[in-house]
This record gives C-alpha cells, sequence and structure tokens, in this order.
C-alpha cells in the first residue's frame, strides 16, 4: 500500500540544517501495522508528517497504491490524502476546544463535499461516533466535557471520516493511563479488523509495539537500523541499539532472566552535527575504526536474515549467568 524510498526532509534552525529524516526507506501493506519505534528526537513524527505531505521532504519518493505523491500538489493531493489520515498524540490540543464534536467531525466531509447534503452529513457523523464507541447523543458537546481516553476516539472518528486505507497514528496512547490506553488499543484492533485499515503506529513503549505490531521498524537519528517481523526484531535483536532498547525495558521479575546489554549509554549526538559512518558508534560497545568512515546500508546480513544497519549485525552474545 505505501512505499517510502530515500526519504530525506530537513528542518532549518538558527544553529543550522538538521536532516531530521535521512534516506529512510519503509514499507506499509495493506492491512497490517507497522510499528515505528525509537527515542525522542530520531525523526519519527517527521517521517509520520512527511509521509502524509504535512512536510514537504527535499528527496526521495513516496510511493501510495503504487502512484508517487512526492510531487502531488492542489487538487490532486487532496484527492491522495483521501485515502490516508493521521491521528495525533495529545488529544487535547488536537481538537478544536470551540467546536462540538460534530463539527469536528464531519470537518473533513465538508472540506471533501461529501455528503452533499447536511442530513446525510449528520447521519455519517452519527455513525461514525458509534463506530469508535461513543454514543451519538454526545455530538453537540466540545471537547472540554470529555475525558482524554473520548477526545481520542472523537479524533479517530474524524481521521476515518472519508474512510482511508492507511492510519498515521503518532503516539495515539502516550497520553492516556493504562488502563484507557488498553481500551484504545483494543478499539484499534477492532477497527483495523473490521474496515481493513493500514497503520503506521508511532511509539515509544516497546511493550505496546510488540503487542499491536505485525512488522516492526527501528529509527536512530534519522535512519532505519533495522526492520523486520515482529518475532524477528524482538526475538532475534541484531543491531545494537535495538538490543539496548529492548534490555532498557522494565520487567516484573528481575530475576527472572539476566540482561545481556546494557541500556543506551550517554546521550543522543547532536542531529545537527552527527557522527560520521554509523551514527550509533558513538555509543555503541562493539564500535570499530570501520563504523566511524563507512555507513552501513540497511540489508540482510551474515548475522541477520532480516535487514539491518550494522557492520557486525547478530545476536546478543552470550553471557556467563550471575552467580548466586
Amino acid at each position: 500500500m505505501l512505499q517510502v524510498e530515500g526519504l530525506v526532509t530537513r528542518h532549518r534552525s538558527r544553529h543550522g540544517v538538521v536532516r531530521a529524516v535521512d534516506g529512510v526507506d519503509l514499507v506499509v501493506r495493506a492491512g497490517e501495522t507497522l510499528g515505528l519505534v525509537g527515542e525522542s528526537g530520531c525523526g519519527k513524527t517527521t517521517l509520520a508528517r512527511s509521509v502524509l505531505r504535512l512536510v514537504d521532504p527535499v528527496a526521495g519518493r513516496v510511493v501510495l497504491h503504487g502512484r508517487d505523491i512526492t510531487r502531488s500538489t492542489g487538487r490532486e493531493l487532496r484527492a491522495v490524502r483521501r485515502s490516508m489520515s493521521m491521528v495525533f498524540q495529545d488529544p487535547y490540543s488536537s481538537l478544536n476546544p470551540r467546536m462540538s464534536v460534530r463539527d469536528i467531525v464531519a470537518e473533513p466531509l465538508r472540506v471533501a463535499g461529501e455528503p452533499r447534503t447536511e442530513s446525510d452529513r449528520r447521519r455519517r457523523v452519527d455513525e461514525l461516533l458509534e463506530l469508535v464507541g461513543l454514543d451519538s447523543r454526545v455530538a453537540t458537546r466540545l471537547p472540554a466535557e470529555f475525558s482524554g481516553g473520548q477526545r481520542q476516539r472523537v479524533a479517530l472518528a474524524r481521521a476515518l471520516a472519508l474512510s482511508p486505507d492507511l492510519l498515521v497514528l503518532d503516539e495515539p496512547v502516550s497520553s492516556l493511563d493504562v488502563t484507557i490506553q488498553a481500551r484504545v488499543t483494543a478499539l484499534l484492533d477492532r477497527l483495523q479488523r473490521e474496515l481493513g485499515l493500514a497503520y503506521l503506529f508511532i511509539a515509544h513503549d516497546l511493550a505496546l509495539v510488540r503487542r499491536i505490531s505485525d512488522r516492526v521498524a527501528v529509527m536512530y537519528l534519522g535512519r532505519i537500523v533495522e526492520t523486520g517481523t515482529r518475532e524477528q526484531v524482538f526475538g532475534a535483536p541484531a543491531h545494537p541499539y535495538t538490543q539496548a532498547l529492548l534490555a532498557a525495558v522494565p520487567v516484573p521479575d528481575p530475576s527472572a532472566r539476566a540482561r545481556r546489554v546494557d541500556p543506551p549509554a550517554g546521550e543522543v549526538p547532536d542531529p545537527l552535527h552527527p557522527p560520521s559512518g554509523c551514527r550509533f558508534r558513538t555509543r555503541c560497545p562493539g564500535a570499530e575504526p570501520v563504523c566511524a568512515t563507512d555507513s552501513p546500508g540497511l540489508e540482510p546480513r551474515a548475522g541477520s536474515p532480516h535487514p539491518c544497519a550494522c557492520h557486525f549485525a547478530g545476536p546478543v552474545p552470550s553471557r556467563p549467568a550471575p552467580v548466586g
């Protein structure tokens, strides 16, 4: 459904130019969930906005249903956007506080001129609210009268208004408490099954990504460093960064397993001046001289059957079990 090829997006600041997305390749297939993970500031949200053309990339291609939309403008771009929509992280700031829920959900319909009559539009809004688990009688209320979980359901209803094929979900449950997270995640699962949706699901919660995703892409400092099925990435991580991220995930019983690698050391480098070669080398315990001069491509390697951007990709090295 969606293919991203060599995508580059830049941000200009007072101090220079940041390559927030730097040569990213991604594929999202129909009806599946691709989880995109990485530390804050690695470029996940910029990548999502670039896919939707909310931010214009400077190089590369975004291909939707076999059609290159990277240079689409005007009416052509509006037509493309019917096929994909976005749910933002914060339900408190993504909804206009002065608009009723009915007007918020109906706004994409009005922009698209569908349905043609106001009565048909009202019926469509009622259907959408029911679809996300809200009573249509709440349509006259303002966002301030809802909880965070209910607001995110309203945001979902708005995103589904034009029957898209792809939803880009940017940390959609991170601002909600655990109980509400589970309910919204269950709703996303049901909507995907009923409507055949594809999701690009962005999150930093690895446990959530493991539960909801079919495939996973790991992003570091503007680049994808590992990608594969959920079982490949979580069961046999090959990149040192992925291994370190998983090592940092807390476990209910620390004695149940020995931590074989340490969490990522140090701070993420300045994106204005990223390291040469492999961008993770300044935090990698296994870095060698070649890592400073040769940037590894994202491809299957001897130590990893799934694509990994590391010269020394492979399973976590075994270590002696702790004594006592």
